[in-house]
């Protein structure tokens, strides 16, 4: 029985098509469901409740509590985090339990991902073309909405740390050779509509990077943490020359993110990109 565990805060604009992917895989059957909302004040527990998924309803706020909420009413493996605002294929289920499965030594396996710019402004977009194609990107386990972890790989850890850089601590657990890139299975990660709320989501991530990083210097969490490369874009930049004038917005917008980051101490909430919660989604060929 594979687990899925999504973590929900007011999700009620795409939670919906979420579960509806999940509850039409081909293994559906084969599959334990769970839905750990948090703080949630909108209808996203309802919508849930709906399609007959476990749901746990907790009124405090937190991602990584939420997942580890999850984690306590659920067993199956393999162990899937999925956001909420992730649709996934018709077979990706399967095809991850096939990899974990067959795949000597591999512990940890994420989709391919298609970023949708489609109606995105020219800054953000700019930002993306280099962003898209940083090693921590291309290798590594971020930024995918989607994460498995075979039972072997889920005994790495305990539980998620209270703090909001998941997708780098489950990173920081696995050698290059432990995880891996899914190709047969692609999912569609949505770029902010605004440049507000790309800053946003910016600032959350080295918001939570660092602090994971602080905790691992301090032995608080004990393990390594990938380190973030600041030169990684000038090889970006190297390699695909034509994205030559996207570097000014990339290094601006990059810098006063940080900035940002360092005078913002909190990191309960999740400080997320609101504008791809809101509305239709502008797929890429649509005319519009």
């Amino acid at each position: 029985m594979t687990s899925v565990i999504i973590a929900a805060h007011n999700e009620e604009a795409v939670i919906g098509a979420c579960l509806d992917a999940l509850l039409h895989q081909t293994a559906s059957d084969q599959l334990h469901i769970v839905v750990s909302a948090n703080a949630c004040s909108d209808a996203t527990v309802d919508i849930a409740r709906a399609r007959k998924v476990t749901v746990v309803d907790r009124p405090e706020p937190g991602k990584a509590a939420a997942l580890n909420a999850g984690e306590l009413v659920t067993s199956g493996f393999p162990r899937i985090y999925l956001d909420a605002d992730i649709v996934v294929p018709p077979n990706a289920v399967t095809d991850f339990a096939a990899v974990l499965a067959e795949t000597p030594g591999i512990l940890a396996a994420v989709p391919r991902r298609r970023l949708n710019m489609a109606g995105r402004p020219w800054l953000v977009r700019a930002y993306f073309s280099i962003n898209g194609c940083l090693p921590a990107f291309t290798e590594g386990l971020f930024g995918r909405g989607m994460i498995a972890l075979s039972a072997e790989g889920r005994a790495r850890f305990a539980a998620f740390p209270e703090m909001v850089a998941d997708d780098l601590f489950l990173d920081s657990l696995f050698l290059a050779d432990e995880k891996v890139i899914v190709t047969a299975v692609e999912v569609v990660v949505e770029a902010p509509f605004t440049l507000r709320d790309l800053m946003n989501r910016l600032v959350r991530v080295r918001r939570g990077n660092r602090q994971l990083r602080d905790a691992a210097r301090t032995g608080q969490v004990g393990l390594p943490v990938r380190q973030s490369d600041k030169r990684a874009w000038l090889q970006v930049v190297a390699r695909e020359p034509h994205l030559v004038l996207a570097i000014i917005p990339y290094v601006a917008i990059t810098l006063v993110a940080a900035r940002r980051a360092r005078r913002t101490m909190s990191s309960s909430d999740w400080g997320r990109d609101e504008s791809t919660r809101v509305g239709p989604v502008i797929r890429e060929g649509d005319n519009r």
